[in-house]
């Protein structure tokens, strides 16, 4: 038997990371609480891994993620010297790569690095993407019709609905199964550009739906990647407002996580590259920069942007239109999200309550529930302990109808949260229902 050669290029990165092997450990650990499925690697197997070990497949994403965060760069297996992914693929072009995501989502294949969020994502931007249409390769004798682009908007629209009725559980599968099976073969048939180009867009909206739905479910890797397909094709039919609410949605599963100066660098670039500068467009980046901008520690700027987004609502409530939705409820969620980033929970619950107040009834039940329960765990942090039992009680009364992971983790967290109050009745029965509702969860 031949000698292991020790892995050169990971003992580089290690060094430049200025990581003891303990820290280096502790970082990819962090990694696989993030994606759901927890680690304990320590210092020897750090020790290890240098000294030439292969780590197993579906641990070398969890390293280069750990690499690219405390570099602030890509790393990518090749360079951490680990060999290519047994399925990855040299030549795979936009379709093929959605159809192989769509086909090993739908069936709910272990993907590896499937929850791993990366910050050194590779977001493609606007001029690298414009355009290329040559990027998505005709090869069939049928030709796409203006009937097809139909069916596919439609379809996105109906799955957006039953996604903001019941969450995205059972509606991401769908999803994923009409993307492999009808939506793939569509974009690989030939016909008009114009009508190329409206497939592409229908694809590209539809794609982000996916993406933000996988999101929902804690699968922030498979929501990247469907966030980059959708990038991909809105370029590639020169959709700009599509690209840009993509890149927006981006930033907004970044910041969610945690990582401010990420969310602010996409908040930005989906700022410049918006096809238009009406008051309803400038509150919608605006209110996500704003959000961005407080993960970040930047306060001034965070309460500059805000107040512009302020503005900019303001001028669009004199109009008539509206943009994905984006209205003064949700700006004062917004709000409520930079004041508890900088500090403010009192004032995060008082924009909360305002953003209640303010919605409409054809807002979504999802978003209901995801959004009071972040008021009563609010609410519970400033010592409300009874207000946040009651809004707790309304959460819980409607979560048998939803199948939301977001929705699934705030219930799953209220047993831990009430736990030091089980001697106020209020509190132990919200607990104990809590407990029941939560039984037998994975």
């Amino acid at each position: 038997m031949g000698t292991r050669k020790p892995n050169i290029h990971l003992n580089r990165l290690h060094k430049e990371a200025g990581w003891t092997q303990g820290q280096f450990a502790r970082a990819v650990n962090l990694i696989g609480t993030e994606r759901g499925t927890p680690t304990t690697f320590g210092e020897s197997t750090v020790h290890y891994w240098r000294k030439g070990v292969t780590p197993m497949e579906d641990v070398r994403p969890r390293i280069c993620e750990a690499l690219s965060r405390k570099l602030g760069r890509p790393i990518t297996p090749a360079e951490a010297g680990f060999p290519s992914p047994a399925h990855a693929s040299t030549s795979c072009s936009i379709v093929e790569e959605l159809i192989d995501l769509g086909r090993q989502d739908m069936e709910r294949r272990n993907l590896i690095g499937a929850g791993i969020f990366s910050v050194a994502l590779n977001i493609p931007g606007w001029p690298d993407v414009m355009g290329r249409m040559e990027a998505v390769q005709t090869g069939s004798a049928r030709r796409v019709g203006i009937s097809d682009v139909e069916l596919v908007k439609r379809m996105t629209a109906q799955l957006s609905d039953t996604y903001d009725e019941f969450g995205g559980r059972h509606t991401r599968p769908l999803a994923a199964t009409f993307i492999a099976q009808t939506v793939a073969p569509l974009l690989l048939t030939d016909g008009a550009v114009e009508t190329r180009e409206a497939m592409m867009s229908a694809a590209a909206s539809l794609c982000f739906l996916t993406g933000w739905m996988a999101v929902d479910e804690g699968m922030h890797g498979i929501a990247q990647r469907y966030y980059v397909k959708g990038l991909e094709l809105a370029g590639g039919s020169g959709d700009r407002l599509t690209y840009c609410r993509v890149l927006r949605g981006v930033s907004v599963q970044a910041v969610d996580l945690g990582h401010g100066a990420m969310a602010v660098r996409l908040a930005d670039a989906a700022a410049a590259t918006a096809p238009e500068s009406g008051p309803r467009m400038r509150a919608f980046m605006g209110g996500q920069q704003a959000h961005s901008l407080a993960v970040a520690g930047d306060r001034s700027a965070a309460l500059r942007s805000l107040r512009e987004a302020e503005r900019a609502m303001d001028q669009a409530e004199s109009t008539s239109q509206n943009l994905g939705n984006y209205d003064p409820a949700v700006l004062a969620y917004h709000v409520s999200q930079v004041r508890y980033a900088l500090g403010d929970v009192a004032g995060s619950v008082d924009s909360l309550k305002l953003h209640f107040r303010l919605r409409t009834p054809t807002d979504t039940r999802r978003s209901a529930l995801r959004f009071s329960s972040i008021l009563a765990e609010r609410q519970l942090e400033l010592g409300h302990v009874e207000l946040a039992c009651n809004t707790w009680a309304h959460v819980l009364d409607e979560y048998p109808k939803i199948h939301s992971g977001r929705v699934d983790r705030h219930v799953a967290a209220i047993a831990q949260l009430l736990s030091p109050y089980r001697a106020n009745p209020t509190a132990r029965e919200v607990r104990e229902r809590a407990l029941q509702a939560t039984r037998g969860q994975v």
